[in-house]
């Protein structure tokens, strides 16, 4: 079987800035989170038969005690944050198992959920249902996979390698030098794509690389400057490695078989009704009878 996870925060803030505004009888902006719901639904529709899907329910998270500029949900719009407790409450009406983050991301979610399916044998693939390249770190092999549906991309191992330059291993390396303006931390000075990709393909960690840039790749142009920086700001890369690198052990299922979906919850089709999405309720109706 196939697991698929979504990145519902990424699903919303794509969906909010791509279909028209809708409001519900009483004046609430529902468009983006009917629009994800619909999507999910197409996912189901298309076979997809164990399925999980994880939000931010807050921006903040442990992360923002380890380093005081991580992202905030400062600026979101708030016609789009409003949409969170929808696309939560329509996810699990529909049957869809959901993870809304608190302590931990979105992110962390579908990490520790992908790392569980895969050591189940009778799952034959994780799909991690985003292009974020932070999720890159838990692919393995053609096992654990990103799925990019907005341009229909699978990366595998091998795609990350040919995308970052680096093995899934090495990521939150990669992500630690070159910083991360979407997450909030702005790197090493001086250390650029390239560089990261030479020095962590060769050696996988910070704890491996020479402190003699005499031993590093000849390829990395100024290898001196980019070795003092990286010693000298020891501390920096280790934490930024640390905002980095994902969880592993947020508590998402029991077994895979939590995830399989079985239809919807009896409050469904009052939630369709209220947000006038009744193709929404009626097609899913429709699958469950096959299903």
């Amino acid at each position: 079987m196939q697991v698929h996870l979504i990145d519902g925060t990424y699903e919303l803030f794509r969906h909010f800035f791509a279909v028209p505004s809708s409001k519900d009888a009483a004046g609430n902006e529902i468009a983006a989170a009917r629009a994800v719901a619909l999507s999910v639904l197409m996912m189901l529709e298309d076979g997809a038969t164990h399925v999980g899907l994880a939000t931010d329910r807050v921006i903040e998270s442990f992360r923002n005690n380890l380093y005081p500029g991580y992202k905030t949900g400062d600026g979101i719009d708030p016609l789009l944050w409003s949409q969170f407790p929808l696309l939560e409450e329509l996810t699990e009406t529909m049957g869809v198992r959901l993870w809304p983050m608190v302590e931990f991301e979105a992110d962390d979610a579908l990490a520790s959920a992908a790392v569980q399916a895969a050591a189940d044998p009778a799952v034959t693939q994780v799909l991690v249902c985003t292009p974020d390249k932070d999720l890159a770190q838990v692919v393995s092999g053609s096992r654990i996979v990103q799925f990019d549906r907005r341009r229909s991309i699978v990366r595998d191992e091998a795609g990350v390698i040919e995308k970052f330059g680096v093995a899934p291993e090495s990521i939150p390396e990669y992500l630690a030098v070159v910083g991360d303006s979407a997450d909030g931390y702005p790197g090493l000075p001086g250390w650029g794509p390239k560089a990261a990709a030479l020095t962590f393909s060769r050696y996988p960690h910070f704890e491996d690389v020479p402190k003699d840039y005499r031993q590093w790749n000849p390829a990395i142009r100024g290898a001196q400057r980019l070795a003092t920086v990286l010693f000298e700001q020891w501390d920096n890369a280790i934490l930024f490695r640390e905002l980095a690198r994902l969880r592993l052990d947020v508590p998402v299922f029991d077994t895979v078989d939590d995830l399989r979906w079985k239809g919807p919850t009896p409050g469904f089709e009052a939630l369709c009704t209220r947000l006038d999405a009744n193709g929404l309720y009626t097609r899913v109706m429709e699958l469950t009878s096959k299903r």
